[in-house]
């Protein structure tokens, strides 16, 4: 396999301390020292598809794009991969059999889910990531009257998917399917009655091209405060959302990892630096959404097998404790 293959470090240009490979659902990150190399799994999960090298290009490059917003420092280039897989070179002449974005490499007890475990996140750093997160979402691009983000129905959209999709992947679990359907006949009552709220944010100007994958795994903490990155790429729908739907990710994000007061403190010194309190509202609905997403990542996780039984039952236990948390922010 490719990822095997750039194990090499006769490969580099570049001093290589040593290879640390980290695994999502949908990427691989090769760790060499100085600077980190991301590929995209060639999957196709219906709300992502990297199945071909050239929309495995196309997202690189975006993904370039999108961070370069937030983190300018850590993105560096798009790399083509030339040769065969089981015998790769990083922009050499031969054919191109995939790309990777290089990354400046951080250390990864700099990441503020690290932080939060090992109790060292305070306050000032809260602030400091409600200063980041308001500052940028006032300078991002807005979805004018022309584009769909932001209609009602396409709010709705991704929620009901999420709902598909793990009815899909515990069709036998009975446990599953009814949590999932008590949490989706409470949010389809919700959109029901809130269908003009959600068209009067994209009316007003807040439906932009957000981060879309806000949560304490994708920030560091950084010189200047805290730098957030990783932003979602893959799915435009995904991240052209209601500022107050990102809020919302940080926020169960913080309650979920047992810090209810730093998600208050969070959202109060967004709401005083924007002044949104009209999203206050919605936030629910995007806290149940976010904590959905959550699931449904676990599940995809839990799905692709690569794991020990010990890392099976964690991820397991994540799943649950999402779900739960889904629920609990929609019933009364």
């Amino acid at each position: 396999m490719l990822i095997e293959s750039l194990q090499n470090k006769s490969l580099y240009d570049h001093a290589v301390d040593e290879f640390q490979l980290l695994e999502t659902h949908i990427s691989w990150v090769l760790l060499t020292g100085p600077y980190a190399y991301k590929l995209k799994k060639p999957v196709d999960l219906g709300f992502v598809n990297f199945t071909t090298l050239e929309l495995r290009k196309k997202y690189c490059e975006e993904e370039i794009r999108l961070n370069r917003r937030l983190a300018p420092d850590l993105y560096l280039k798009v790399i083509p991969i030339t040769g065969t897989e089981a015998a790769p070179e990083l922009d050499g002449s031969g054919e191109i059999i995939d790309y990777a974005v290089q990354m400046v490499q951080f250390a990864q007890e700099d990441l503020l889910s690290h932080a939060i475990e090992q109790g060292t996140l305070t306050a000032a750093h809260i602030d400091s990531l409600a200063e980041e997160v308001a500052e940028f979402h006032a300078k991002i691009d807005v979805a004018g009257a022309d584009l769909e983000f932001g209609m009602p129905e396409k709010i709705m959209a991704p929620v009901e998917e999420n709902f598909r999709h793990l009815g899909a992947l515990f069709s036998s679990d009975a446990a599953v399917q009814e949590m999932v359907a008590l949490i989706r006949a409470e949010n389809e009552r919700w959109y029901e009655s809130h269908q003009g709220l959600l068209a009067q944010r994209k009316s007003q100007g807040f439906i932009r091209e957000c981060h879309g994958d806000m949560h304490l795994g994708n920030m560091i903490l950084s010189d200047t405060g805290v730098t957030l990155f990783d932003c979602l790429e893959f799915n435009a729908a995904l991240r052209w959302v209601d500022v107050m739907s990102e809020v919302a990710f940080v926020v169960m994000d913080l309650e979920d990892r047992g810090h209810a007061d730093f998600a208050m403190r969070f959202l109060n010194r967004y709401l005083e630096l924007t002044g949104d309190y009209a999203g206050v509202p919605l936030l629910r609905f995007y806290l149940s959404y976010r904590a959905m997403v959550r699931a449904k990542v676990a599940a995809l996780r839990l799905s692709q097998h690569h794991f020990s039984e010990a890392e099976g039952a964690a991820i397991c236990e994540e799943f649950w404790s999402y779900l739960k948390l889904a629920k609990n922010y929609v019933t009364p």
